[in-house]
């Protein structure tokens, strides 16, 4: 699989993480897809709520140190 952009280093890049999605489908004996969905929806929404949480917190210091 290779990408197909105008932009070489956006094709290397996406070439390198679908290769290693593949590595590492083989290592843990998955499939790609289920390591996308993992990947995707998992670890993705995981990393978005901790980043939503540490916003607010900050959001909420400042409000704190200025009123």
């Amino acid at each position: 699989m290779s990408a197909n952009s105008v932009i070489k280093w956006i094709d290397q890049t996406f070439d390198y993480c679908v290769q290693l999605v593949f590595y590492v489908a083989v290592i843990l004996k998955n499939s790609f897809e289920k390591i996308n969905v993992w990947i995707f929806y998992f670890i993705r929404s995981l990393l978005s709520l901790t980043r939503f949480i540490k916003i607010f917190r900050l959001r909420m210091k400042i409000n704190f140190i200025f009123d």
